[in-house]
């Protein structure tokens, strides 16, 4: 039987052609915010929009909800240790804050709670169906809706599809020589198998200069006599029991790792990569996502290309400016990096609503102008280097995010800019952690959060800048953070 969400008995509809199904694959935090802009729409509430999202695993949360490393790939590349490396009110939704007290950088089980809860506030659990895998999407032109086939054996069609599905899942594995002999030796693996330190060998190589980088690195300095953190560009440094290298350029047999440097690493007992992740949406044809680098432009490529790194053509990083199928019937939803990504999510969702609702909103021809002026400025800044355009596509630095949020603010009229203590903070996260980890080893992080958030999202504003003054007050000599 076909999965239904519940339709309140007030919302009827004349005519049932009028009705539209909306199709959101995964309940991560971009599909949650996908579900719950659709069921702030007047359509929704008509009941001429139904949405379902579809859910592989058995709870929703996405790269949140923890599981053992066991499959191949894991679920997710959550470790024990982890912490969010953004202060949660400038992570969290809009809509919807961290309860009080919440530590500033608080664990991933604080987020996985912190999304379920979401998922209850806003009553979206009714529209997920569970354990429900999408193994295969197709645009079926004679219809003009998508077919979607499920692990439960349903196929169902659907008018738009909201692709959600994170980009967390399968393991990016550098090429450098000599590393599968080591994988196959079982010298090395990914850290998305990485859960908590342990006895990998007296000497342990880290690659990977990202927030699991840092923190996998640091951990394994506890139980491992040597660790060797391998960054790109990084200068060789001799701390104690930590050594700080550049990129490797080739592993060798013997133990030996060579450095771009020229330096030679002897006796290398495991390698640990914190190389990231590859985009990958198995569920969509070849006929819908080409697999490979697109070719430059411009003009504009004719197909959509997955290259593992970005996605392309991509109108406001969502729509596909291609020729196989409607671009305003499909959107991607999250692809952006190193942004504050729960607010950005539902932004992003707005604007979907906005393409969905009138198709004729999305200029085509204006946005692959806008497209090709971004890749004739990243060709300028890297050469014409096809890997690094494609490594940068999906990132915005500094204040772009903000930018890009306004715009689609602005696109989908809700009359919403993205508030200024929000980019400050930001800009300040790296700061607000080290302060924050002085607090937690002091023993004084409960007492600075207990409480705040009680009176609303200013009282975290507060803290934040408090914080922040007692690093001026460190630089001045008094070492002691202040409540």
């Amino acid at each position: 039987m076909d999965f239904l969400p519940n339709i309140s008995s007030g919302n009827k509809v004349s005519d049932q052609s009028d009705i539209k199904q909306i199709c959101v694959i995964g309940a991560g935090a971009a599909g949650l915010a996908a579900l719950k802009v659709i069921v702030d729409t007047p359509q929704y509430q008509a009941g001429t929009w139904i949405a379902v999202a579809f859910e592989a695993r058995s709870n929703v949360g996405g790269v949140w909800s923890p599981a053992p490393p066991t499959e191949d790939p894991p679920l997710t590349p959550i470790y024990d240790s982890l912490t969010t490396n953004l202060p949660h009110p400038v992570m969290a939704y809009t809509s919807f804050s961290f309860p009080p007290s919440t530590p500033l950088f608080p664990p991933a089980s604080t987020v996985q709670t912190y999304l379920e809860s979401y998922a209850a506030h806003f009553d979206l659990t009714p529209l997920i169906q569970l354990r429900t895998t999408v193994q295969r999407t197709q645009w079926e032109p004679a219809i003009g809706k998508w077919k979607v086939q499920l692990s439960s054996g349903d196929t169902r069609q659907f008018d738009f599809i909201i692709v959600a599905n994170g980009h967390y899942r399968v393991p990016r594995y550098p090429s450098i020589p000599g590393l599968s002999e080591w994988i196959t030796a079982r010298k090395a693996s990914h850290s998305a198998w990485y859960r908590r330190p342990h006895n990998f060998g007296e000497v342990v190589l880290v690659i990977g200069g990202g927030p699991s980088g840092q923190d996998i690195a640091a951990e394994m300095r506890t139980v491992a006599r040597t660790v060797i953190h391998s960054v790109t560009g990084g200068v060789s440094e001799n701390l104690g029991n930590f050594k700080k290298r550049g990129r490797v350029i080739a592993f060798k047999e013997g133990e030996q790792v060579l450095f771009d440097d020229g330096t030679t690493e002897f006796e290398v007992d495991y390698c640990l990569l914190a190389t990231g992740y590859e985009m990958s949406f198995p569920f969509l044809s070849s006929d819908i996502i080409q697999s490979g680098f697109p070719p430059s432009c411009p003009p504009l490529p004719r197909r959509l290309y997955n290259s593992g790194y970005h996605i392309f053509p991509l109108a406001k990083q969502m729509f596909p400016l291609q020729t196989d199928y409607p671009p305003s019937s499909i959107a991607f939803m999250g692809l952006l990096v190193k942004v504050a990504p729960f607010p950005l999510l539902e932004t992003q969702g707005r604007a979907v609503m906005k393409v969905f609702e009138n198709p004729a909103s999305l200029d085509t021809t204006q946005e692959a102008v806008d497209i090709i002026t971004r890749y004739e400025e990243l060709r300028s800044k890297f050469c014409d280097d096809t890997l690094s355009i494609s490594k940068s596509w999906h990132k915005y630095k500094g204040q772009e995010q903000f930018d890009y949020r306004d715009q689609l603010h602005q696109f989908a009229d809700t009359r919403t800019v993205v508030v200024d203590w929000e980019k400050e903070m930001y800009g300040k996260k790296n700061e607000l952690r080290i302060a924050w980890r002085k607090l937690e080893k002091t023993g004084e992080a409960n007492d600075w959060v207990k409480g705040v958030g009680e009176g609303g999202p200013a009282e975290w504003v507060d803290l934040m800048r408090r914080l922040l003054e007692t690093i001026g007050e460190e630089e001045d000599g008094d070492k002691r953070p202040k409540l």
